[in-house]
């Protein structure tokens, strides 16, 4: 029997809490599931049922539920000191420290850090950064950031105008003067008639088109994400990364990676940008620094950066209450401890991330599957009305229908969190899964698969 009322607690959400993203008329009248505990790759439910978190909660508990060394260092430091601000040219020790500890674990043109307490801030702050760093240097205008369609940045007002994403932005007026976007680098979308090295160069010059369209005098940076995850784990080719280094060296624009959520080892390297062979000039990063534990972001800043704000910029005007929160810090370094002594970023590179992509492969010879693919421990299908022996011949369903939704409600009912992007299926298992974890996983993604095979074919959709 469940210790947990959960009809209460429903008709309690449904009263009083409003959700991110959430049709809340609709979630009411199903009530929302309750999630009560965590441990390793599993959480439950207050029903008592145990499902497979493919999701890492929401891209972010890398080093797995349970940790009880994080808790204990958070713990500790909220007896000794469990708040102070770094306003008034004061700091603390856990900050100091974790500054320290990321800059030797980011590429090697990073000197500085900026604390946050989420990605959304995160990317605020850099486009206050970008913006004062050609103020500084006597450019005001260049103030122009070229981000891309169904990109995503957060979802402040900043943050979602830096997305490419088009419902948050007929929400709210969005987006802000000065960003503008080009297409995602999406072979299964994009890349009809082209190799895939041949599409990723044809995806890089859009940024260069848009550069010249814009006016060089105007573009300040441009901004990516390493593989785009809220849009769908959209993973570009190999060539598109250092044709966009080269074009933003070619025209003197600065370059940021949003590293929120391929940062600390989701792709097999501490930052994605190694990965992709870019080298930024500023990265944003959040979830997997704490491996979700405490919220906590910031921003990498490079020296190039960094020497035009402190040494020539002065006071920079902006900042927040919980800027190098003491707890959060000193969380986010045991939980950086735990991803070193458990060698959790090479074992992604050499071992279970390439068991994954050999394995989650094979379910592209699933009926529903037109693609599956993978980077590091992030992965997706594309499912498919009708599969065809050219990629880009496939048949889709029509996106009325909502299959993703569909199946993604068989992969809850059986006991596997895997989330839906349209009709894309995706994932992102806590760096400490096993190759028996990924195997059951996978198990039971194919199983779902069946189940929402059966289901469309009941309702004539297939």
């Amino acid at each position: 029997m469940s210790q947990y009322d959960t009809r209460s607690i429903q008709q309690d959400d449904s009263a009083h809490y409003m959700h991110p993203f959430t049709d809340h008329k609709s979630l009411s009248a199903r009530g929302a599931r309750v999630m009560v505990k965590g441990e390793g790759v599993y959480i439950w439910d207050s029903e008592g049922q145990r499902l497979f978190d493919g999701m890492s909660g929401l891209w972010c508990v890398n080093a797995g539920y349970g940790r009880k060394e994080i808790a204990d260092a958070a713990y500790a430091q909220m007896l000794q000191l469990p708040f102070y601000n770094s306003f008034f040219q004061t700091t603390n020790p856990p900050a100091v420290a974790l500054a320290k500890k990321l800059v030797e674990l980011a590429p090697p043109q990073f000197s500085h850090v900026f604390f946050t307490s989420s990605g959304s801030e995160g990317n605020d702050t850099i486009i206050r950064m970008v913006r004062r760093y050609w103020d500084v240097l006597g450019q005001p205008q260049k103030s122009v950031i070229i981000s891309r369609h169904n990109a995503y940045h957060g979802s402040t007002m900043a943050g979602a105008s830096l997305g490419g994403m088009s419902g948050m932005h007929a929400q709210g007026g969005l987006p802000i003067p000065d960003i503008v976007h080009i297409e995602q680098p999406h072979y299964f979308e994009h890349g009809r008639g082209m190799t895939e090295e041949q599409f990723g160069l044809h995806a890089a010059s859009w940024l260069e088109a848009k550069i010249l369209e814009v006016g060089v005098e105007r573009v300040a940076a441009f901004i990516g994400e390493p593989v785009q995850g809220a849009g769908g784990v959209i993973i570009p080719p190999a060539s598109y990364w250092p044709e966009i280094q080269r074009i933003c060296e070619k025209y003197g624009i600065l370059l940021i990676s949003d590293e929120v959520i391929c940062g600390f080892g989701r792709l097999g390297t501490w930052f994605g940008c190694e990965k992709m062979g870019a080298k930024p000039d500023l990265m944003t990063f959040a979830k997997g620094v704490t491996s979700g534990y405490i919220p906590l972001g910031g921003v990498l800043v490079s020296q190039k950066v960094a020497q035009v704000l402190i040494e020539q910029g002065g006071e920079f005007n902006h900042g927040f209450t919980y800027s190098g929160h003491p707890a959060a810090c000193a969380a986010a370094l045991a939980n950086l401890k735990i991803l070193q002594d458990e060698d959790l970023v090479r074992r992604v590179a050499e071992d279970t991330g390439p068991y994954l992509a050999q394995e989650f492969a094979k379910l592209g010879d699933h009926p529903l599957v037109g693609l599956a693919n993978s980077c590091g421990l992030v992965a997706g299908l594309n499912l498919v009305k009708k599969k065809a022996p050219v990629l880009h011949d496939c048949e889709l369903f029509d996106p009325a229908l909502e299959v993703g939704m569909v199946c993604r409600g068989h992969m809850f009912g059986n006991g596997m969190i895997m989330r839906a992007v349209g009709d894309r299926m995706i994932i992102a298992p806590p760096l400490c899964v096993t190759r028996a974890q990924i195997d059951e996983m996978l198990g039971l993604i194919r199983d779902c698969l069946d189940k929402t095979h059966a289901d469309l074919q009941s309702r004539g959709w297939v």
